[in-house]
């Protein structure tokens, strides 16, 4: 009877472990449906360029922020400009961009720093006092630590003149880094966050999401649910704006061209604490869809199947669990990084994608035995997909209205 259960019981993980690399196949699948489509549409049409504000919420001084920046001082586009929002009038970050405004003086750039406080995600509250301040009706919102290209502007505004599209947002490429932890952290993008956001635009139908390095919209759509200030509470504020104008029935598109992502030099403890924040976000978010995520963490499930394997005397067995799965992971990363986003860079990383899949799994398991976050300094809890602080936020606000709009050309 023993050995019965104990040959069912390896059965049964041997086919739960196949589930893992199905879905790397339908991952993989749905990468280079993507980037194939991608590279057969027309030209792209530049007649359509509305002037656009370009809206920033910093805090602090990230590694290349001049030069970040800079980029979006550099933009070949008609009409655009480029603000600021910081809660804290003393930040380190104000004299560079008071540099910015001296080295490109045809450039509109101004920054304020009188944020009223909305709720406690202070990105958010930023952003409220952002689109206040904005000239345009056509809002590109970026964080602190993403570069563009001289056509990045016409990359996004583009989409905008179908009236269906609600919000456009992109992928990233990989810039910086230099340390084990950046490496693994790059690998993140086409190991997890492409594939899965092309698995759920192929099963769901549509771009239900936005990411951070580029949330672009407009102010009439943004109104129509209600405002940043309806999301000023909530932790993932980027899949809260994609998913609320996906559900009033707008489209949400995905830049054809990527973003650049400046990568600090962190350390694997910083980098550690970052993914676990986003995987806090995620199971608030997406509970049951974070549940299922068992199953698309394969390196645990075909480690388990190749020992059950071997120990049963089936070798070829365990070896072609192996096998599969480092062809799939490092395929896929392959087409998503080096052939879909172009990022070269990841062709030299591919040998650590084990490595990033076993922090992945780690990363997804601790994430259900706590709730806390540390972002940018601050400490929170996120239950329900609010933030709640674990402390008084308020003493980090500095700003008052006598700091409103300095820079204003």
């Amino acid at each position: 009877m023993n050995e019965t259960v104990l040959f069912v019981f390896r059965l049964a993980v041997l086919a739960l472990a196949v589930g893992p690399l199905v879905y790397y196949l339908l991952a993989l699948y749905c990468t280079l449906e993507y980037f194939w489509n991608l590279r057969g549409l027309p030209p792209r049409d530049d007649s359509f360029a509305p002037p656009v504000s370009i809206l920033k919420p910093v805090r602090g001084v990230d590694p290349g922020a001049y030069e970040n920046f800079a980029s979006y001082c550099r933009l070949n586009y008609p009409q655009y400009e480029l603000v600021f929002a910081m809660a804290d009038p003393h930040d380190a970050v104000i004299p560079v961009i008071e540099k910015l405004q001296r080295d490109f003086p045809a450039r509109a750039i101004r920054f304020v720093t009188d944020v009223p406080r909305v709720g406690e995600n202070n990105k958010v509250n930023s952003l409220c006092r952002l689109v206040k301040e904005a000239r345009y009706d056509l809002l590109v919102m970026t964080d602190s630590d993403v570069r563009v290209e001289s056509d990045y502007l016409r990359e996004v505004v583009a989409p905008f003149a179908d009236k269906t599209v609600g919000a456009v947002t992109s992928f990233y490429r990989c810039a910086g880094g230099g340390t084990l932890a950046a490496d693994l952290d790059l690998l993140g993008m086409c190991m997890d966050s492409v594939p899965s956001a092309l698995v759920a635009r192929r099963l769901e139908g549509k771009v239900q999401f936005a990411f951070g390095w580029t949330m672009a919209t407009t102010k009439e759509r943004l109104a129509e649910i209600g405002g940043w200030e309806a999301m000023a509470n909530h932790h993932s504020d980027d899949f809260e704006l994609g998913n609320r104008i996906a559900g009033k029935g707008y489209r949400v598109e995905l830049m054809r061209q990527p973003v650049s992502m400046n990568f600090p030099k962190e350390q694997f403890d910083e980098f550690f604490q970052h993914e676990l924040r986003w995987s806090i976000g995620l199971r608030n978010v997406r509970p049951a869809g974070y549940a299922g995520m068992i199953f698309t963490h394969g390196l645990p499930w075909v480690i388990l199947a190749a020992m059950l394997a071997a120990v049963s005397g089936w070798t070829m067995l365990a070896a072609s669990y192996l096998l599969a799965y480092l062809i799939l992971r490092v395929g896929l990363a392959y087409a998503a990084g080096v052939w879909g986003l172009r990022d070269y860079k990841i062709a030299a990383k591919l040998w650590l994608a084990p490595v990033r899949d076993a922090v992945s799994a780690a990363v997804w398991f601790a994430g259900f035995f706590t709730d806390r976050i540390r972002w940018r300094g601050l400490e929170y809890r996120v239950r329900n997909r609010l933030l709640e602080p674990l402390r008084d936020t308020r003493t980090d606000r500095l700003a008052g209205p006598e700091h409103d709009a300095r820079g204003v050309k």
